[in-house]
């Protein structure tokens, strides 16, 4: 290794380390901070499920305002379930298994097994050779098109918004998430019988209490809301322009996170149920630093300060890129084939 290269590894390394220590400190968990995070956001859940049950008796018309509502605020519930999946949001296990659990079922996610998946997501983040488990399906330029007609038919339709950010996130949420893994074991297995018994005593009270219609009507709306909104968030995260994609033997930890993680700045109300989650950045850098120390954590560093923020204009369009273009390492639109395939026929 030639001697300025070195001396650049070395540099590298060394404003890791003291980087690494130095947001290491948010990364504790603050026992009032999480129970109080769990009485705002559970509490206005079954604050807004009272009102909701309430308005039936005056009009759907306010009924499903509070439904849309409640959607947001499974959006937080949400976050909470993540950050304990992380092991980041209270000291105990079994506390962060117990608190995770009951969000999964109110946001219908069988907890160990999206712990598992999800970690995975985190292990190949912008690497190239490890797509497919706990990421949105990304094809370079190249396997496009090399790819069969039906392979290319089935890309196109599932990255189609109306598919990717509606009718997927439902999918996602009733079917697929009710169905364990064969691939699993025995504990990731069990973790989605044993929600599933869980959401259908859950539907079963609910339909006692308010009737089928009002609940199935309620319910639709709010995981609607919820499930776009949080299939919009994970996708904006790491498919958006300028993102970071590498293949494993090349792929930089570091790089991953502050260039392959989004910075998407919100407004503070949409920061606030979406659980700081736009700094994202910050929490693939360390995932054991719990949401509500995530934008302190940003503020504490020039370094992360200085990752190029997305906006809710900017971020739309991350819905024109689809495919990964390797020789000029960015994410490109399906408008850029006929130049890849005329440049390939010459």
């Amino acid at each position: 290794m030639p001697i300025d290269s070195a001396l650049t590894l070395d540099h590298r390394r060394s404003d890791f380390l003291n980087w690494k220590a130095s947001v290491a400190q948010y990364q504790q968990p603050s026992l009032w901070r999480s129970w109080w995070q769990i009485v705002n956001t559970l509490g206005a859940y079954a604050l807004l499920w009272t009102l909701m049950i309430l308005s039936l008796s005056v009009s759907w018309w306010l009924t499903a305002p509070l439904a849309v509502l409640a959607g947001g605020l499974l959006i937080r519930i949400f976050i909470i379930f993540h950050d304990c999946g992380h092991g980041s949001y209270f000291k105990s296990r079994r506390a962060n298994a117990i608190c995770g659990y009951i969000c999964g079922v109110l946001t219908l996610t069988p907890y160990h097994r999206w712990r598992w998946e999800h970690a995975r997501h985190h292990a190949t983040s912008s690497n190239l050779d490890s797509r497919g488990t706990g990421d949105i399906w990304t094809l370079t330029v190249a396997e496009y098109l090399a790819a069969p007609r039906w392979k290319r038919v089935a890309y196109r339709f599932i990255r189609n918004p109306l598919v990717l950010f509606v009718i997927g996130p439902l999918y996602l949420l009733l079917i697929q998430e009710r169905i364990p893994y064969s691939k699993g074991n025995a504990r990731e297995r069990q973790s989605v019988w044993w929600t599933n018994i869980a959401i259908l005593l859950m539907v079963a009270g609910m339909i006692n209490v308010v009737g089928l219609v009002p609940y199935v009507l309620i319910q639709l709306i709010s995981v609607s809301v919820a499930g776009s909104i949080g299939v919009w968030l994970f996708y904006v995260q790491h498919q958006f322009e300028g993102t970071y994609w590498e293949h494993a033997a090349d792929r930089d930890f570091v790089a991953a996170a502050l260039q392959g993680s989004s910075f998407y700045r919100l407004p503070k109300i949409l920061q606030w149920f979406t659980g700081n989650i736009g700094f994202h950045h910050v929490h693939h850098l360390n995932p054991r630093i719990p949401n509500y120390h995530l934008e302190r954590c940003h503020q504490s560093s020039p370094m992360l300060q200085a990752v190029k923020p997305l906006t809710l204009l900017s971020s739309l369009k991350s819905m024109t890129l689809h495919l990964w273009d390797e020789s000029d390492k960015k994410l490109v639109g399906f408008k850029h084939l006929k130049q890849a395939s005329d440049a390939g026929a010459d």
